[in-house]
Protein backbone atom coordinates (compact mmCIF):
# COMPACT_ATOMS: atom_id res chain seq x y z
CA UNK A 1 0.00 0.00 0.00
CA UNK A 2 1.34 3.66 -0.98
CA UNK A 3 1.33 5.63 2.12
CA UNK A 4 1.90 9.63 2.39
CA UNK A 5 2.15 11.33 5.12
CA UNK A 6 1.56 15.14 4.75
CA UNK A 7 2.83 16.81 8.16
CA UNK A 8 5.48 14.65 9.43
CA UNK A 9 7.30 17.22 11.13
CA UNK A 10 4.13 17.86 13.18
CA UNK A 11 4.79 14.54 15.25
CA UNK A 12 8.58 16.14 15.96
CA UNK A 13 11.60 14.93 14.64
CA UNK A 14 12.64 12.46 17.63
CA UNK A 15 10.16 10.20 16.50
CA UNK A 16 10.64 7.32 14.64
CA UNK A 17 8.48 6.67 11.39
CA UNK A 18 9.63 2.85 11.38
CA UNK A 19 6.71 1.07 12.24
CA UNK A 20 4.77 2.69 8.99
CA UNK A 21 8.24 2.98 6.94
CA UNK A 22 9.46 -0.52 7.39
CA UNK A 23 5.92 -2.40 6.49
CA UNK A 24 4.66 0.46 3.68
CA UNK A 25 5.72 2.04 0.71
CA UNK A 26 5.60 5.54 2.70
CA UNK A 27 6.63 9.11 1.39
CA UNK A 28 6.66 11.63 4.27
CA UNK A 29 6.18 15.39 3.86
CA UNK A 30 7.74 17.32 7.03
CA UNK A 31 4.72 19.81 6.09
CA UNK A 32 2.22 20.43 3.75
CA UNK A 33 0.93 24.03 2.75
CA UNK A 34 -2.91 24.15 1.56
CA UNK A 35 -1.78 24.44 -2.43
CA UNK A 36 0.49 21.62 -2.01
CA UNK A 37 -2.28 18.80 -0.69
CA UNK A 38 -3.74 17.52 -4.43
CA UNK A 39 -0.51 17.07 -6.04
CA UNK A 40 0.75 15.19 -2.88
CA UNK A 41 -2.45 13.40 -2.31
CA UNK A 42 -2.54 12.12 -5.99
CA UNK A 43 -1.03 8.45 -6.11
CA UNK A 44 -2.11 7.92 -2.41
CA UNK A 45 -3.83 4.92 -1.33
CA UNK A 46 -3.56 5.70 2.31
CA UNK A 47 -2.88 9.65 3.37
CA UNK A 48 -1.90 9.93 7.26
CA UNK A 49 -2.29 13.44 8.77
CA UNK A 50 -2.26 14.87 11.79
CA UNK A 51 -3.72 18.78 11.25
CA UNK A 52 -3.69 18.88 7.24
CA UNK A 53 -7.21 19.62 5.88
CA UNK A 54 -8.41 16.69 4.30
CA UNK A 55 -11.92 18.11 2.46
CA UNK A 56 -14.16 17.17 -0.49
CA UNK A 57 -11.41 18.59 -2.96
CA UNK A 58 -8.54 17.22 -1.50
CA UNK A 59 -10.16 13.55 -1.43
CA UNK A 60 -11.34 14.26 -5.26
CA UNK A 61 -7.47 14.77 -6.63
CA UNK A 62 -6.94 11.47 -4.47
CA UNK A 63 -8.57 8.81 -6.97
CA UNK A 64 -6.61 5.73 -5.34
CA UNK A 65 -7.83 6.38 -1.54
CA UNK A 66 -9.28 3.75 0.38
CA UNK A 67 -7.92 5.12 3.44
CA UNK A 68 -7.27 8.00 5.59
CA UNK A 69 -5.51 8.00 8.83
CA UNK A 70 -5.21 10.70 11.73
CA UNK A 71 -2.22 10.80 14.29
CA UNK A 72 -5.14 12.29 16.60
CA UNK A 73 -7.99 11.66 18.90
CA UNK A 74 -9.86 14.16 17.00
CA UNK A 75 -10.83 13.97 13.24
CA UNK A 76 -12.71 17.30 12.67
CA UNK A 77 -10.33 18.40 9.70
CA UNK A 78 -11.32 15.22 7.80
CA UNK A 79 -14.45 15.21 5.80
CA UNK A 80 -16.32 12.52 7.22
CA UNK A 81 -19.24 12.55 5.21
CA UNK A 82 -17.75 12.62 2.22
CA UNK A 83 -15.42 9.97 2.51
CA UNK A 84 -17.91 7.94 3.69
CA UNK A 85 -19.62 8.60 0.46
CA UNK A 86 -16.77 7.16 -1.55
CA UNK A 87 -16.05 4.73 0.42
CA UNK A 88 -12.97 5.64 2.05
CA UNK A 89 -12.34 4.60 5.87
CA UNK A 90 -11.21 6.87 8.60
CA UNK A 91 -9.20 5.81 11.18
CA UNK A 92 -8.32 7.59 14.53
CA UNK A 93 -5.91 6.83 17.29
CA UNK A 94 -7.98 6.84 20.79
CA UNK A 95 -6.72 6.88 24.13
CA UNK A 96 -3.20 7.32 23.28
CA UNK A 97 -2.46 10.86 24.59
CA UNK A 98 -4.68 10.31 27.91
CA UNK A 99 -1.86 10.18 30.41
CA UNK A 100 0.05 13.01 28.27
CA UNK A 101 -3.02 15.45 28.69
CA UNK A 102 -3.61 14.41 31.86
CA UNK A 103 -0.44 15.42 33.08
CA UNK A 104 -0.64 18.88 30.92
CA UNK A 105 -3.27 20.06 32.45
CA UNK A 106 -2.02 19.81 35.87
CA UNK A 107 0.79 21.11 34.59
CA UNK A 108 -1.05 24.64 33.18
CA UNK A 109 -3.18 24.78 36.10
CA UNK A 110 0.11 24.92 38.43
CA UNK A 111 1.84 27.36 36.55
CA UNK A 112 -1.32 29.35 36.46
CA UNK A 113 -2.58 29.33 40.66
CA UNK A 114 1.15 29.03 41.85
CA UNK A 115 3.11 31.75 39.49
CA UNK A 116 5.81 29.13 39.22
CA UNK A 117 7.39 31.50 36.32
CA UNK A 118 7.38 34.26 38.57
CA UNK A 119 8.98 32.58 41.67
CA UNK A 120 11.67 30.83 39.43
CA UNK A 121 12.21 34.22 38.23
CA UNK A 122 12.25 35.97 41.34
CA UNK A 123 15.34 34.02 42.57
CA UNK A 124 17.15 33.46 39.51
CA UNK A 125 17.24 36.97 38.92
CA UNK A 126 18.91 37.62 41.99
CA UNK A 127 15.77 39.70 43.94
CA UNK A 128 15.31 36.78 46.48
CA UNK A 129 19.10 36.73 47.43
CA UNK A 130 18.92 40.67 47.98
CA UNK A 131 15.81 40.47 49.45
CA UNK A 132 16.78 40.14 53.10
CA UNK A 133 13.52 37.83 53.49
CA UNK A 134 13.12 34.10 54.11
CA UNK A 135 10.27 34.07 51.75
CA UNK A 136 8.73 36.34 48.92
CA UNK A 137 5.02 36.10 48.82
CA UNK A 138 4.97 38.43 45.50
CA UNK A 139 1.57 36.59 44.39
CA UNK A 140 -0.62 34.28 46.41
CA UNK A 141 -2.14 30.54 45.38
CA UNK A 142 -4.70 28.66 46.21
CA UNK A 143 -4.91 25.07 47.38
CA UNK A 144 -6.69 22.45 44.92
CA UNK A 145 -7.72 20.55 47.90
CA UNK A 146 -11.34 21.24 48.93
CA UNK A 147 -12.18 23.08 45.86
CA UNK A 148 -15.00 22.30 43.33
CA UNK A 149 -13.17 21.19 39.78
CA UNK A 150 -15.39 21.31 36.78
CA UNK A 151 -15.15 19.20 33.88
CA UNK A 152 -16.10 19.18 30.61
CA UNK A 153 -15.85 16.43 28.56
CA UNK A 154 -15.94 13.22 30.74
CA UNK A 155 -14.01 10.59 27.66
CA UNK A 156 -10.65 9.04 29.14
CA UNK A 157 -8.90 12.30 29.42
CA UNK A 158 -11.58 13.84 31.48
CA UNK A 159 -11.57 10.56 33.84
CA UNK A 160 -8.22 10.68 34.17
CA UNK A 161 -8.09 14.35 34.75
CA UNK A 162 -11.13 13.41 37.41
CA UNK A 163 -8.71 10.73 39.40
CA UNK A 164 -5.90 13.12 39.39
CA UNK A 165 -8.04 15.99 40.93
CA UNK A 166 -9.79 13.72 43.37
CA UNK A 167 -6.35 12.68 44.42
CA UNK A 168 -5.64 16.21 45.11
CA UNK A 169 -8.75 16.69 47.87
CA UNK A 170 -10.89 18.40 44.35
CA UNK A 171 -14.44 17.51 44.78
CA UNK A 172 -15.06 16.87 41.38
CA UNK A 173 -18.15 16.95 38.49
CA UNK A 174 -18.71 17.12 35.00
CA UNK A 175 -21.40 18.09 32.42
CA UNK A 176 -21.73 16.11 29.27
CA UNK A 177 -22.90 17.97 26.24
CA UNK A 178 -23.33 14.73 23.96
CA UNK A 179 -26.43 14.04 26.16
CA UNK A 180 -25.08 10.24 26.66
CA UNK A 181 -25.76 8.63 30.04
CA UNK A 182 -23.04 6.83 31.21
CA UNK A 183 -22.40 5.37 34.79
CA UNK A 184 -19.41 7.54 36.49
CA UNK A 185 -17.65 7.96 39.69
CA UNK A 186 -18.05 11.51 39.66
CA UNK A 187 -21.65 13.41 39.97
CA UNK A 188 -23.22 14.79 36.42
CA UNK A 189 -24.68 18.39 36.13
CA UNK A 190 -26.60 20.44 33.99
CA UNK A 191 -23.65 23.29 32.13
CA UNK A 192 -25.42 25.94 33.89
CA UNK A 193 -24.66 24.25 37.27
CA UNK A 194 -21.23 23.31 36.66
CA UNK A 195 -19.90 25.98 35.55
CA UNK A 196 -21.76 28.33 38.53
CA UNK A 197 -20.15 26.19 41.26
CA UNK A 198 -16.63 25.32 39.66
CA UNK A 199 -13.75 27.46 41.23
CA UNK A 200 -11.79 25.10 38.31
CA UNK A 201 -12.85 24.25 35.09
CA UNK A 202 -11.20 21.97 33.06
CA UNK A 203 -11.98 21.32 28.59
CA UNK A 204 -11.46 17.79 27.21
CA UNK A 205 -14.18 18.11 24.79
CA UNK A 206 -14.03 17.41 21.01
CA UNK A 207 -15.29 20.47 18.40
CA UNK A 208 -18.57 19.65 17.54
CA UNK A 209 -22.15 21.28 16.83
CA UNK A 210 -22.86 20.99 20.34
CA UNK A 211 -19.42 22.62 21.69
CA UNK A 212 -18.72 24.81 19.65
CA UNK A 213 -18.22 28.41 21.32
CA UNK A 214 -20.24 27.01 24.00
CA UNK A 215 -18.02 28.79 26.49
CA UNK A 216 -18.75 32.42 25.53
CA UNK A 217 -19.90 35.65 27.05
CA UNK A 218 -23.44 34.50 28.30
CA UNK A 219 -21.67 31.06 29.95
CA UNK A 220 -18.59 32.97 31.71
CA UNK A 221 -21.31 35.52 33.15
CA UNK A 222 -22.09 32.19 34.82
CA UNK A 223 -18.78 32.05 36.79
CA UNK A 224 -17.16 32.81 40.14
CA UNK A 225 -14.46 35.88 39.78
CA UNK A 226 -11.99 33.23 41.38
CA UNK A 227 -12.39 30.75 38.93
CA UNK A 228 -9.97 29.86 36.64
CA UNK A 229 -10.25 27.78 32.61
CA UNK A 230 -7.98 24.88 31.66
CA UNK A 231 -8.54 24.44 27.92
CA UNK A 232 -7.03 21.29 26.72
CA UNK A 233 -9.59 20.36 24.49
CA UNK A 234 -9.92 22.29 21.01
CA UNK A 235 -9.78 25.85 21.05
CA UNK A 236 -13.00 26.27 19.39
CA UNK A 237 -14.73 25.23 22.08
CA UNK A 238 -14.24 28.61 23.70
CA UNK A 239 -14.61 32.05 21.91
CA UNK A 240 -11.18 33.99 22.05
CA UNK A 241 -12.36 37.00 22.47
CA UNK A 242 -15.28 36.62 25.17
CA UNK A 243 -12.66 34.71 27.16
CA UNK A 244 -10.03 37.80 26.55
CA UNK A 245 -12.80 40.18 28.08
CA UNK A 246 -13.85 37.96 30.90
CA UNK A 247 -9.95 37.90 31.88
CA UNK A 248 -9.47 41.69 31.44
CA UNK A 249 -12.40 42.68 33.50
CA UNK A 250 -12.03 39.79 36.36
CA UNK A 251 -14.99 38.40 35.19
CA UNK A 252 -12.63 34.95 36.02
CA UNK A 253 -9.90 35.08 37.45
CA UNK A 254 -7.55 33.35 34.75
CA UNK A 255 -7.37 30.99 31.82
CA UNK A 256 -4.60 28.45 30.90
CA UNK A 257 -4.84 28.04 27.08
CA UNK A 258 -3.08 24.88 24.63
CA UNK A 259 -5.63 24.95 21.91
CA UNK A 260 -6.59 27.85 19.69
CA UNK A 261 -9.43 28.21 17.13
CA UNK A 262 -6.21 28.71 14.74
CA UNK A 263 -3.06 27.31 15.05
CA UNK A 264 -0.83 28.56 15.39
CA UNK A 265 -2.87 31.58 16.56
CA UNK A 266 -2.63 35.19 15.05
CA UNK A 267 -0.87 37.75 16.56
CA UNK A 268 -4.24 39.85 17.10
CA UNK A 269 -6.01 36.56 18.40
CA UNK A 270 -7.84 38.40 21.21
CA UNK A 271 -5.77 35.88 23.60
CA UNK A 272 -2.71 37.48 22.31
CA UNK A 273 -3.59 40.66 23.72
CA UNK A 274 -5.11 40.10 26.59
CA UNK A 275 -3.90 42.98 28.86
CA UNK A 276 -3.85 41.24 31.84
CA UNK A 277 -0.98 38.96 30.99
CA UNK A 278 0.06 37.22 34.70
CA UNK A 279 -3.49 36.07 34.48
CA UNK A 280 -3.36 33.80 31.30
CA UNK A 281 -1.09 30.80 30.48
CA UNK A 282 0.09 29.04 26.91
CA UNK A 283 1.44 26.24 25.64
CA UNK A 284 1.46 25.49 21.97
CA UNK A 285 -0.98 22.46 21.37
CA UNK A 286 1.80 20.34 23.02
CA UNK A 287 -0.95 18.70 26.01
CA UNK A 288 -0.81 15.40 23.99
CA UNK A 289 2.81 15.19 22.79
CA UNK A 290 5.07 13.22 25.26
CA UNK A 291 7.41 11.35 24.08
CA UNK A 292 5.83 8.17 24.76
CA UNK A 293 2.43 9.29 23.61
CA UNK A 294 3.69 10.31 20.04
CA UNK A 295 5.58 6.38 19.60
CA UNK A 296 2.05 5.12 20.43
CA UNK A 297 0.55 7.50 17.95
CA UNK A 298 2.64 6.25 15.31
CA UNK A 299 2.56 2.49 16.26
CA UNK A 300 -1.48 2.61 16.80
CA UNK A 301 -1.30 4.05 12.89
CA UNK A 302 0.80 1.62 11.77
CA UNK A 303 -1.41 -0.81 13.10
CA UNK A 304 -4.66 1.06 11.59
CA UNK A 305 -3.28 0.79 8.01
CA UNK A 306 -2.09 -3.08 8.89
CA UNK A 307 -5.93 -3.93 10.10
CA UNK A 308 -6.89 -2.11 6.72
CA UNK A 309 -4.96 -4.29 4.56
CA UNK A 310 -5.92 -7.07 6.01
CA UNK A 311 -9.46 -6.25 5.89
CA UNK A 312 -10.09 -5.88 9.50
CA UNK A 313 -12.09 -3.03 11.62
CA UNK A 314 -9.77 -1.10 13.63
CA UNK A 315 -10.36 2.17 15.70
CA UNK A 316 -12.78 3.21 12.17
CA UNK A 317 -14.68 6.19 12.97
CA UNK A 318 -17.36 5.08 10.65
Amino acid sequence: MRVVILDGATMGNDIDFGPIVKRFDTVIYDRTAPDERFARVRGAEAVVINKVVIDRETIDAAPNLELVCVFAVGYNNIDIEYCRQKGIRVRNVPDYCRESVAQHTFALLLELIESLGYYDYFVKSGAYSESGLANHLGRPFMEIAGKSWGILGMGGIGRAVARAASAFGANVSYASLSGAVRREDWPRVELSELLSKSDILTIHSPLNEKTANIINRGTLALMKPTAVIVNVGRGGVINSADLAAAIDTGAIAGAAIDVFPEEPPRVDDPLMTVKNKDRIVFSPHIAWASVEARARCVAVTAENIAAFVRGKEHNDVW
